[in-house]
């Protein structure tokens, strides 16, 4: 249900952008997201400061976008949603001394510091990668073939997610209470 709801925006801005062009996508999708921020807040009674920035951004370059009618705007929002992810994981790391990932996933996942510091590298190159690739696609191709890479290139973050998903598993601590009875099973 999260991952159709994370990305329904995107079908959703497809769907407008082959039927009707870039500035009907665009605005299709600036509502969708408004939508999709709505129903993440009647479930989680929150929003992250990520998809606070995610929808800040979605409704500033599409905002300009429209008013301006210039593509180029929408095109490049990945980008500087990417890099300045990075730069904040980096900055925080580096310069803080403080390891997002793990300030909001801590109380969820139980993992050495080690694992924390190098999920966060990870990250930081996995946003750099996608900031880099967005903004050649948007730069040197057709609004066309960035369209179809926004869909298609889904595969770079479910790649990553499952890749991350598998290292975690190798590094969770066991939780207090869960070990087995005295005779092994359950």
């Amino acid at each position: 249900m999260k991952l159709l709801l994370d990305f329904l925006p995107i079908l959703l801005f497809f769907g407008a952008y082959k039927l009707y062009g870039i500035y009907v996508g665009t605005a299709v999708l600036m509502a969708a997201t408004v939508v999709q921020m709505g129903i993440i807040y009647v479930i989680d009674k929150k929003l992250t400061t990520m998809h606070k920035a995610t929808l800040a951004l979605i409704l500033v370059f599409g905002a300009l976008t429209l008013f301006l009618q210039d593509e180029r705007f929408i095109k490049w929002k990945p980008t500087v949603l990417y890099v300045a992810m990075a730069v904040a994981l980096a900055v925080a790391l580096w310069v803080f001394h403080r390891n997002f990932l793990k300030m909001m996933l801590g109380s969820q996942l139980s993992l050495p510091d080690g694992v924390w510091h190098r999920l966060t590298i990870a990250w930081i190159g996995y946003c750099l990668f996608m900031a880099a690739i967005n903004g050649y696609v948007a730069a040197y191709f057709s609004t066309d073939a960035w369209a179809n890479f926004k869909l298609w290139g889904y595969v770079f973050p479910v790649a990553f997610i499952i890749g991350q998903g598998l290292y975690v598993a190798r590094h969770l601590k066991d939780e207090p209470g869960a070990e087995l009875p005295p005779g092994g099973s359950t």
